[in-house]
């Protein structure tokens, strides 16, 4: 028995003789939190006994402070808590905090029940640029409302905020999911005038089945204007918000099919601009906002510490606003008619331009950096003559009443992928194929009834429309139910989306039945005729009633007895049973 207590207590010692701890910020794995230094300094402000500032360093160099904002700090604490302190880095080293080139974050706790419901980022690029954007500053409050203790996420090897990282294609680490809410601009907090406002002032996110997940984005932005002659030393205030919210941008998962893997997936988006509406009755007070204030001085900008509100329009308010209140002048419309689309804010618009130029920044329909190569389809309400109204077509698609035009440029397969992108040092890069040759439907409202009466087929992507039908000049009607957004709720979309599949897949279903009657042998497409899905009734749907059409004018160009305009109508005016009774 004496030789074995003796050799435990051997491997006992030489366990934890051995004993190391991980370096995590030096290691390739992803760091969550600061490598805080054991260095510490404590001092009480107020004199009651308990500290209310911790000094410290972030690997062993660049110093630090936690500000104990609802002083439950005590002696022995290794770093602040993340209820409702403030932690300021003096990210260069220049012996200022919250200045120019520093990082901070500041948690608050409105509801008083121990966990914050608040966090703002103050990353405060070095002075010593004409910007007024800047990617590499942010100021930017994030206002949890679904409690899930999740906000920003810091790349803490760098000490820069990443708001863009995420596992998978959209599993972001930013807190972009479920019923959430921020504040950004790309600017330093000194250069700002009213920290209450922001640019991106709000962008909203709508969890409405209660999942954890975003089904609806809207973002509401403020453009602000800035002095034009600026120093390019300045740390004074040059920006200013308008308190107008002068462009607003919808994404709506229509189908909600988003998931584990498959976290957002957006299926249309809908854009205004122009001179908007005032926002500036929209004042939101928050308790345990204001910090300690003995502890202003610590701060090269400590205006952000000293404010109870913010001023937004939010998740209840958006979306009367926007349409009726708001005074725009233009309305786009883009639907991700290849499901493809798994960014994070909305499927990003094609602009009413070039209908054959592909690439970003090239002048096509693509020319914005973030927007899908190919597989969207893009309408354009140029003078906004509809309001921001949708309707049902003669294809049974979702479109914008009012477009003058639009153009679908078909990607059937997804073959051009879109990945999410993003920005590098280098810029924007897309991550996805772009094909050399694209087939392109386009949309035109020729009389000015706010309705698509003529459509046009470049199915060979030689950038000639080889085939038109205006439907007008086939008697078939081209005046649909106008559905009014502004009286509905957004989560109502969704609504109007399942009610497009069913129709689709309803008049796919009767066209099988013509083409059986005529003996065209639609089981060629038996990949479409069975759908798992909403979407896929809306995709397969739409598909298999176009290859049978396509094969109904080939027939009637060999046998007289079928008449081409009666096809026509039964394709265009969604009436199969023309070919059927």
């Amino acid at each position: 028995m004496k030789k074995i207590t003796i050799l435990f207590a051997f491997l006992s010692i030489s366990t934890f003789s051995h004993a190391q701890t991980f370096d995590i910020q030096n290691s390739f794995i992803r760091s969550f939190k600061p490598d805080f230094s054991n260095e510490l300094k404590y001092i009480d402000l107020d004199k009651d006994g308990d500290p209310d500032l911790i000094y410290s360093s972030l690997s062993d160099s660049i110093p630090l402070i936690w500000i104990d904002d609802d002083d439950d700090m005590k002696n022995g604490d290794l770093e602040g808590d993340m209820d409702n302190d403030c932690l300021i880095i003096d990210r260069n080293r220049d012996g200022v905090y919250a200045g120019p080139g520093d990082l901070s974050l500041d948690w608050v706790d409105h509801d008083g029940d121990g966990a914050a419901d608040m966090q703002v980022i103050v990353e405060n690029k070095e002075s010593g640029t004409t910007n007024f954007w800047e990617w590499s500053s942010n100021y930017m409050w994030i206002v949890d409302e679904e409690n899930d203790d999740t906000f920003h996420y810091i790349n803490w090897k760098d000490l820069v905020l990443k708001a863009w990282s995420h596992y998978g294609a959209s599993n972001f680490y930013e807190d972009y999911h479920g019923q959430t809410l921020f504040q950004k601009a790309h600017i330093q907090s000194y250069r700002y005038d009213d920290l209450r406002y922001s640019w991106e002032n709000p962008f909203l996110f709508y969890d409405i089945d209660k999942d954890g997940l975003s089904e609806i984005a809207i973002r509401l932005e403020d453009s602000g204007k800035f002095k034009e002659e600026k120093s390019l030393d300045s740390t004074q205030v040059d920006a200013y918000p308008t308190a107008m919210i002068d462009h607003v941008y919808m994404g709506f998962d229509l189908d909600n099919d988003n998931g584990p893997s498959n976290e957002f997936d957006f299926d249309m988006s809908l854009y205004f601009s122009g001179e908007g509406f005032s926002y500036a009755d929209q004042k939101h007070q928050f308790k345990n906002m204001r910090g300690l204030p003995a502890a202003d001085s610590l701060f090269f900008d400590s205006r952000w510490r000293k404010m109870d509100e913010l001023i937004y329009a939010g998740h209840d308010a958006a979306w009367d606003l926007v349409y009726n209140k708001g005074n725009w002048e233009q309305a786009w419309m883009t639907f991700d008619e290849d499901d493809d689309c798994e960014r994070w804010e909305r499927v990003e618009f094609y602009q009413p331009k070039d209908p054959f130029i592909i690439g970003m920044n090239k002048g096509g329909i693509d020319n914005n950096p973030q927007a899908d190569a190919s597989g969207d389809r893009g309408e354009w309400d140029l003078d906004n003559s509809g309001k921001g109204n949708l309707y049902i077509g003669f294809d049974g698609k979702i479109h914008l009443f009012g477009a003058e035009k639009g153009y679908w440029r078909i990607d059937q397969d997804a073959w051009s992928y879109q990945g999410w992108g993003g920005l590098y040092e280098d810029g924007y890069v897309r991550s996805q194929k772009i094909p050399e040759k694209f087939p392109t439907i386009a949309y035109d409202d020729t009389n000015g009834d706010g309705f698509f009466n003529q459509i046009r087929y470049d199915l060979d992507g030689d950038t000639i429309f080889e085939q038109t039908f205006n439907l007008e000049e086939f008697n078939i009607n081209t005046e649909y139910e106008v559905i009014n957004t502004g009286k509905m709720q957004p989560e109502d979309l969704n609504d109007i989306f399942e009610k497009s599949a069913n129709q689709t897949w309803e008049q796919a279903q009767l066209a099988m039945k013509a083409a059986a009657k005529a003996g065209i042998n639609y089981k060629w497409y038996a990949q479409y005729m069975y759908p798992k899905s909403l979407n896929e009734k809306y995709r397969f749907g739409y598909w298999l009633q176009f290859y049978i059409f396509s094969d109904f004018m080939n027939l009637a160009e060999n046998k007289s007895s079928i008449d081409q305009n009666t096809i026509v109508k039964a394709y265009f005016g969604q009436n199969w049973k023309l070919l059927i009774d």
